[in-house]
């Protein structure tokens, strides 16, 4: 349920084209619909302009079609997340609308592509770093908001990144995408006066401890204007970014 459905139904209402009983029952899913394994959000689209999310990883198939079945039957997008290619398989079977990014592992179910606004950079490290700025992409792109990336520009070749700068000042936001030492952020928010996200990941070698290394790094950057979310959440990342992004916008 978003805010056009809604004012839909009560311009329906009023104008006496549905009863109020008609009315009553298609606003019972608010704010949420229990299926048992889940509580459905459908009342997030219209309180954050943002819809629920599947995070695939833990679901089984059969509750992961459920849950978008339930989505879908009200209008709203789906972005599921951490989606493995046999997960896809299955909801193509579904929804023949489905669409699979098969780098950042995100099933996508959208009746229209939203017009893309402002200018997101994402950045990586590395190569190895790709996936989970995929993830962020695929999500920005996916809620409006208009991507450039530069992938592979960390520390060990910052001649890399110095070619890059007409992108980074062109940015609105910037994500910064990195694992082994976790440096780059703070390299990114040393050459520009926009917000940074920096995203660890789990790349690297024992030491790294699965990212924390790189999220420690992060944390102790000394670069002003730079904010941390988990290791490998690109999905978070994007979220953010795009708020601030379409900050100002209607």
């Amino acid at each position: 349920m978003n805010d056009q459905r809604l004012r839909k139904l009560l311009g329906s209402l009023r104008t006496r084209k549905i009863s109020v009983e008609a009315a009553l029952e298609r606003l019972k899913i608010l704010p949420y619909e229990d299926i048992g394994f889940a509580s459905i959000d459908h009342h997030r689209l219209l309180r954050q302009g943002l819809a629920e999310v599947i995070y695939c990883e833990g679901k089984t198939e059969s509750q992961i079609i459920e849950i978008i079945r339930r989505l879908r039957r009200a209008g709203t997008p789906i972005i599921a997340t951490r989606a493995a290619p046999n997960v896809f398989e299955a909801v193509r079977r579904q929804n023949k609308r489905a669409k699979y990014h098969e780098a950042a592992r995100i099933i996508v179910i959208q009746d229209r592509e939203k017009r893309p606004t402002g200018n997101v950079l994402i950045l990586t490290a590395g190569t190895s770093d790709i996936p989970v700025a995929e993830e962020a992409r695929v999500t920005l792109e996916t809620l409006g908001s208009r991507v450039c990336t530069a992938y592979d520009v960390g520390v060990a070749g910052l001649h890399r990144l110095l070619d890059k700068q007409r992108l980074v000042q062109a940015a609105r936001v910037l994500i910064v995408v990195a694992g082994m030492d976790g440096v780059l952020p703070s390299v990114v928010g040393g050459l520009s006066d926009k917000p940074v996200i920096a995203v660890p990941t789990h790349t690297g070698y024992g030491a790294s401890f699965g990212g924390v290394a790189a999220l420690l790094t992060m944390l102790n950057s000394c670069a002003a204007g730079v904010a941390v979310v988990n290791i490998d959440n690109g999905f978070g990342a994007a979220v953010l970014a795009h708020r601030i992004n379409t900050m100002g916008k209607p």
